[in-house]
């Protein structure tokens, strides 16, 4: 996407160990996934109740979330998958819509992490106050206004999908002079600044022929990821404050089954370490950083090498999934950006992941929402058993043994 900052996030991480032996294969009964639809007669029916100035509006509660259930005593747990969108905005690539079908095809859900300033034209920049940088200044561009009403649109779409819609801030500020520097309240200033973008979009853009965005963003977000996942500790603080449930903004972690950060109280989501296909070590689940190892860093590299870097980054996230999969059954993240690097081999490589990832049984591609939501019904004491197990380790005896005594599970 044009603007998205070209800095470097992260490379490679530590080695998360090897892998373990297979587990036996079982039918999990339990479905996390939800259906697909398309929203469209959906949101003809469902009631209006605009909000402020009728840029969003309260239609109750979003479609197509599946109720989560505790798992039975003895379960193997299913393989659930994120995949996660930073930036999300809509542009003449047209990849917001792209994924969108293809997350469709396979029943997905996902993250969209919308950056505030693409529901902002540019020509209101000055409305815009980022922490400690002049008014209107941003690391990304500001979207064409043809282009922020075609995000609209996508995020309008997106949600009545099912899919969620997260926040990536504002104006994308890494290094020496970004984020990391921020303080907690300039934190809260970021945030209030990027929900004010979204949900004041009518007056700020002059649009008339869009219908309203069908949540109330207010109550609908509740997690983010920070630009080059960095700030994350001052950012904490107030995302608790604000009643945030996750946040997906740790720069790195292993393929273990995530705990909570905050004295308790944020889901941690870190982007994470796996298998980086053709070599000994391992590389960050984000298509910035396949990139980055691949092209040095250049997101216009040698011609001749896509189609093998496309294979190597497909092979790479279905090797982080085989991992988990065969293994201790971690949630699998994937963070990506509407970007065309490398002739957009990037987005071919997901695609085509996500396609040998949903031939497998019991697979769930939800949401961080949707996550969020499974964790919190399972048995507290379920969940310490499963973070014992390491990257690439099965649970010693099987699932029934490993579980079968850990917390006193319902059906």
């Amino acid at each position: 996407m044009s603007g998205i900052s070209r800095r470097r996030l992260m490379t490679a991480g530590a080695t998360a160990g090897a892998l373990g032996a297979l587990s036996a294969c079982s039918a999990g009964g339990l479905s996390v996934g939800g259906g697909s639809g398309s929203g469209g007669s959906t949101a003809q029916a469902r009631p209006v109740k605009k909000i402020g100035d009728g840029s969003t509006a309260d239609t109750g509660a979003q479609p197509h979330q599946p109720k989560a259930t505790r798992m039975k005593a003895g379960t193997k747990p299913p393989q659930f998958v994120v995949f996660s969108w930073d930036g999300a905005g809509e542009l003449s690539n047209g990849l917001f819509s792209r994924f969108r079908k293809v997350a469709a095809g396979h029943g997905a859900k996902m993250t969209f992490f919308l950056s505030g300033i693409y529901a902002l034209p540019e020509s209101k920049k000055n409305l815009y106050h980022p922490p400690q940088h002049p008014v209107g200044a941003s690391a990304i561009g500001y979207l064409a206004d043809r282009h922020i009403h075609a995000t609209l649109q996508q995020v309008r779409s997106a949600w009545l999908e099912g899919h969620e819609i997260g926040t990536h801030f504002n104006g994308h500020f890494c290094g020496s002079d970004g984020v990391r520097n921020w303080s907690s309240a300039e934190w809260r200033s970021e945030i209030d600044q990027a929900v004010r973008f979204v949900t004041e979009w009518k007056t700020n853009t002059g649009f008339t022929d869009l219908d309203p965005l069908p949540f109330d963003y207010r109550k609908e977000l509740i997690g983010g990821r920070t630009p080059c996942l960095e700030g994350q500790t001052a950012l904490l603080p107030t995302a608790a404050a604000l009643g945030w449930k996750y946040d997906a903004s740790s720069p790195g972690g292993l393929q273990i089954w995530p705990g909570k950060v905050q004295g308790g109280r944020i889901w941690d989501f870190p982007l994470q370490s796996i298998p980086f296909s053709g070599h000994s070590f391992q590389v960050l689940s984000m298509d910035y950083n396949m990139m980055f190892n691949q092209s040095a860093g250049n997101p216009l590299g040698d011609r001749s090498q896509y189609d093998a870097w496309r294979t190597q980054a497909r092979d790479t996230y279905v090797a982080g999934f085989h991992r988990a999969y065969t293994t201790n059954r971690a949630p699998m993240f994937i963070g990506n950006h509407f970007e065309r690097w490398n002739g957009g081999i990037y987005m071919d490589a997901v695609e085509e992941a996500i396609g040998r990832m949903a031939a497998y049984d019991d697979v769930r591609f939800v949401s961080f929402k949707q996550l969020v939501a499974w964790l919190e019904a399972q048995d507290p004491a379920v969940l310490r058993k499963l973070r014992t197990l390491s990257p690439g380790q099965s649970p010693v005896g099987g699932w029934e043994e490993f579980l079968g005594g850990a917390g006193k599970q319902s059906s």
